[in-house]
């Protein structure tokens, strides 16, 4: 994708690749937890895997209302694509948004743009509990060198990522919560499976745990500390990208109930069926999450603008927020789909039915643990003792 490349055009791509690839292979990728090889490729050759890169290093510089467009689109098709490629998108912006000041992690972004890797992570640790702001392990420089080994709970689809984001300690001497994040790049790092991935859902992500081992140069490093690359860039583009491709299921599973109501109204000219009523119901809800999704793009996109006060996304008012949307996000899809399914009836229930809502509601069902919501609620009631809304 080029740098005049538009927004729209970027979406209308996303919607040919979902429906032309991944909406193909979606239910062979779900069948035999693989991961998404030809959706992943399509969106290489499209360049989209760069689209966050700015266009001084040859990027298309979307916007965070952009991509959340984009992941919408995608997941409309196939949840393990759009999840794979926002999961990558992640890591792009962390590296955009707080390495930009090296010229190693400067050359990186120009070669991605030229070769469309895709980077991958390994936040988790065995250990630590599910808490992403605590690492065990710590990396270790000697002679421009790093040395880093990390027992992960999940890493995913770690095997067919190009390169890796490992979080860790600063140092041996570090505290647990003193980390940074090292990128290790292919043929740099060995990885030793530790478990299977056999889930509901979300199955082609092909997240099991690994052992990693790697060395690489110490510019590799990626400047500053993660507490700020979490805070500023890793929570915000996961809840907003996460329940970006979430409104997607969401969005596929209504049109899937609107058009069994439609058939039910047609069989029965000049009557309005029961299930209309449902109808209805679900859409009113889909019509909130998509609000409440694109609401949440744009005031972090406008919030980048040159004119307005980039702080904002700093504050505590902000976490609560994001925090809040991932909650009611993966909250409703859960709902939307349920609705949708028992409009649908046992046509939904089936796998081989065109109405089928099976993968979406397995999908779904991984929303509220992303992250556990619980987790996320106990860190909102610890903030809410403090802040004090506008």
């Amino acid at each position: 994708m080029t740098q005049s490349t538009s927004s729209r055009a970027a979406v209308l791509i996303a919607h040919c690749i979902g429906e032309e690839v991944a909406s193909k292979h979606a239910d062979d990728v779900d069948k035999h937890a693989r991961f998404p090889q030809q959706a992943i490729d399509a969106l290489r050759e499209a360049r989209l895997l760069s689209a966050l890169v700015p266009k001084d290093l040859g990027g298309a510089g979307m916007t965070m209302t952009e991509m959340s467009e984009v992941c919408a689109a995608l997941g409309q098709y196939c949840a393990s694509t759009a999840m794979v490629f926002a999961m990558h998108q992640i890591q792009v912006a962390c590296i955009v948004r707080h390495g930009l000041g090296s010229q190693m992690f400067r050359d990186y972004c120009a070669e991605l743009v030229e070769r469309q890797m895709l980077l991958a992570s390994a936040t988790s640790e065995v250990g630590v509990g599910g808490d992403t702001r605590s690492s065990i392990c710590a990396v270790e420089v000697a002679d421009g060198i790093f040395t880093l080994n990390k027992d992960a709970t999940t890493v995913s689809y770690g095997a067919n990522a190009d390169d890796l984001l490992v979080t860790c300690r600063r140092s041996v001497d570090a505290a647990r919560s003193d980390q940074v994040v090292v990128l290790a790049r292919r043929g740099q790092y060995r990885l030793d499976q530790t478990t299977n991935w056999d889930t509901l859902g979300m199955r082609g992500t092909c997240s099991p745990g690994y052992r990693l081992s790697s060395s690489g140069p110490a510019a590799q490093i990626l400047p500053g500390s993660f507490a700020d690359a979490s805070s500023h860039t890793m929570v915000p583009y996961s809840h907003i990208l996460w329940s970006s491709l979430w409104l997607g299921i969401a969005t596929d599973a209504v049109t899937r109930a609107a058009r069994f109501v439609r058939a039910e109204a047609r069989s029965k000219p000049g009557t309005t069926p029961p299930t209309a009523l449902r109808l209805a119901e679900v859409s009113n809800d889909l019509h909130t999450m998509r609000a409440m999704v694109r609401d949440m793009a744009r005031e972090f996109t406008d919030a980048q603008s040159p004119n307005e006060d980039a702080e904002a996304l700093l504050g505590m008012g902000f976490a609560l927020k994001m925090n809040n949307l991932k909650i009611a996000s993966s909250t409703l899809l859960v709902k939307i789909v349920h609705q949708a399914l028992l409009l649908c009836g046992i046509l939904g229930y089936k796998n081989d039915s065109p109405f089928s809502l099976c993968r979406h509601l397995r999908d779904a069902y991984s929303a509220p643990l992303m992250i556990g919501n619980d987790r996320i609620f106990a860190k909102n009631a610890s903030m809410l003792l403090v802040h004090k809304d506008d």
